[in-house]
């Protein structure tokens, strides 16, 4: 790792310079701090000017044989990008896992114990879908890493998008709705403590609410938080977002990105974001296992499209991840899942990001 101090331009390299100890005390903590913050990021930058990309393979744990959750969705959607030539290996960005600290930033300390060292209950794993494993673990601490790497490659390239993350039902002290740590929460709370960016919009479209971004970030109004969810579905005792529009079950593509047209631009005029956590959940699709709307590929498409395209319009950086779906074919829904990156990838190209 190399540091650069900034040098007057007048100054030239012939000057010699001194600095007294406790200078050179404090340049040096300056220097380990901000190693020890920002370098757990960085460790594989994409070479590519492409769209930046955040994957890894420890996205995916071992299930038991029938779980329902659609686990091998996330190499398959890495795959069918590489397949189809959306993406090349070199705009790839590869995260590290989160620290029990980073967690901790939203999580209790209590809880990211158990939950890191295997000590939660069976009550505990039931509520969250999973019997616990150091697999598991390992998964969710690397999605978490996986977003906010996202988020700071975000900050840094204007748009950037993760293979997996949105798991929005994760609060501070259990876990829910097969999520364990709630990587949006942690992304948003980790660009503020070093001072990347103060206010985040966390856009949830995920047909479910985000019950557990909303309350972890209820009283705190640096982070703004906007759910469009399917009313009669789970969670069905619903937090209190900063704005929840609840929709009724077969909400059709036009009424829907109506909706989302409506609130957005508002939401980003007023509240003036320096970041954008998109969960682009493709649940509401009118063949998932538990979603309840009607949208179609194209719908979905339509609404990545126009909500990347107006966020970054504005200048505004834009993290995406690919939140909920769910079905028994999991090559159609990892298919599904591409459509964020596909149209992340056509707004990168038109707007030149």
């Amino acid at each position: 790792m190399k540091f650069y101090w900034k040098v007057p331009a007048e100054i030239t390299s012939r000057t010699q310079f001194y600095f007294t100890a406790p200078v050179v005390s404090y340049m040096l903590k300056v220097s380990q701090k901000w190693c020890q913050i920002t370098c757990r990021w960085t460790s594989t930058r994409p070479t590519s000017r492409r769209l930046p990309i955040v994957h890894h393979d420890d996205y995916v744990c071992t299930l038991p044989p029938k779980h329902r959750f659609p686990m091998s969705k996330f190499t398959k959607v890495y795959n069918h990008l590489l397949q189809d030539g959306v993406i090349q290996p070199d705009q790839v960005a590869v995260p590290t896992l989160v620290t029990m600290e980073t967690a901790a930033s939203v999580h209790t300390t209590d809880y990211v114990d158990k939950f890191f060292s295997g000590k939660t209950s069976e009550k505990e794993q039931r509520r969250t879908g999973f019997a616990w494993t150091e697999g598991l673990v390992r998964r969710c601490r690397m999605e978490t890493g996986g977003t906010v790497l996202a988020a700071h490659m975000a900050l840094s390239r204007g748009l950037a998008c993760s293979t997996a993350g949105g798991t929005h039902h994760a609060y501070p002290n259990f876990g829910s709705g097969f999520c364990l740590l709630n990587d949006l929460a942690v992304a948003a709370r980790q660009v503020q403590l070093i001072g990347k960016a103060s206010r985040i919009l966390i856009l949830d479209l995920d047909v479910h609410q985000g019950d557990g971004t909303a309350f972890i970030f209820q009283n705190d109004s640096s982070v703004f938080t906007f759910s469009v969810h399917c009313g009669k579905n789970f969670p069905f005792r619903k937090e209190k977002s900063d704005l929840d529009i609840s929709v009724q079950p077969k909400l059709r593509d036009k009424e829907y990105l109506l909706i989302v047209k409506e609130q957005l631009p508002w939401i980003l005029e007023s509240f003036r974001p320096d970041l954008v956590l998109y969960d682009a959940g493709v649940d509401p699709h009118k063949n998932d296992d538990l979603g309840m709307l009607s949208l179609t590929d194209q719908g979905l498409h339509d609404r990545d499209y126009w909500v990347i395209d107006h966020i970054t319009s504005r200048g505004i950086p834009c993290a995406c991840v690919i939140g909920g779906g769910y079905s028994k074919d999991i090559g159609v829904l990892a298919m599904r899942h591409t459509i964020v990156h596909r149209a992340a990838t056509k707004v990168w190209e038109e707007r030149r990001l």
